[in-house]
């Protein structure tokens, strides 16, 4: 029986994570990792197995040493980029469909900008909070009425991609501004590829191309998953003293 040291903690493995993001994510190395789940093959991680992790493994200081409070803010992150793209998903699916949920999921889809809001409040204040949430809930807006357009054949859709982007361009230059460590390019070039893949996912739902649209989600989840992860990092980073208290500290 493996013995594992002190520092170390049970991870569950999350649906796409990889023995990559896990080392970035824990400021540890694949090595690290592999160091002690001699016994797992790290290259065929399923969902729901557990692994142990020394964060700051190798780095041998307490300062790059994750703490408990990070690992919540990286998995309340991940929960609502999520919850994100989860939401857009079933919300292009009953408007495509005229489903009689379309407007109980879409008030459920635009509570998501209000729980960014009350995640990033206690970093950046109530204004700051809000504004991200004002943005971010018309991203979600103009995608609607996207997908409308297109439903209808409508050549305003058009006219929404274009809002689409514009609004993209304001959420990249916002989240650059409030972060020393997010980069406005970096958040743009993240932005633009989660809006081209909304829209590849759209249309092949729209023309009943079902399969190429559920492989199409499987990139969403994925990109969405590293726009959580970037932002929790640079929250981290900016408010390091926040997150003193290592899981290897006694």
């Amino acid at each position: 029986m493996h013995i594992f040291p002190k520092g170390t903690f049970p991870y569950i493995i999350q649906p796409y994570d990889t023995i990559w993001s896990l080392a970035h994510r824990f400021n540890t190395t694949i090595d690290g990792i592999s160091f002690f789940n001699p016994e797992v093959d790290l290259n065929r991680l399923e969902a729901g197995q557990i692994i142990h992790i020394y964060p700051g493994y190798m780095y041998h200081s307490r300062s790059r040493c994750i703490s408990k409070g990070e690992l919540e803010l990286y998995n309340h992150l991940r929960m609502l980029w999520e919850q994100h793209v989860v939401w857009t998903r079933l919300t292009i699916i009953s408007i495509a469909f005229d489903l009689p949920d379309v407007e109980l999921v879409t008030n459920r889809l635009l509570r998501n900008p209000i729980d960014f809001e009350m995640a990033l409040g206690p970093f950046y204040g109530g204004k700051i909070a809000s504004e991200f949430s004002g943005l971010l809930e018309n991203h979600l807006v103009i995608a609607a009425e996207l997908v409308k357009a297109a439903k209808a054949g409508d050549d305003k859709a058009a006219d929404a991609e274009k809002r689409w982007y514009a609004n993209a361009d304001k959420i990249a230059a916002f989240l650059g501004c409030i972060n020393p460590y997010w980069f406005e390019e970096e958040w743009k070039s993240m932005l633009y590829e989660h809006l081209s893949l909304i829209k590849s996912e759209a249309v092949n739902i729209l023309t009943k191309n079902y399969g190429d649209s559920i492989s199409v989600y499987d990139e969403i989840e994925i990109q969405a998953l590293k726009m959580a992860d970037v932002m929790a990092e640079g929250i981290a980073k900016q408010f390091s003293y926040r997150f003193t208290r290592c899981f290897s500290c006694p």
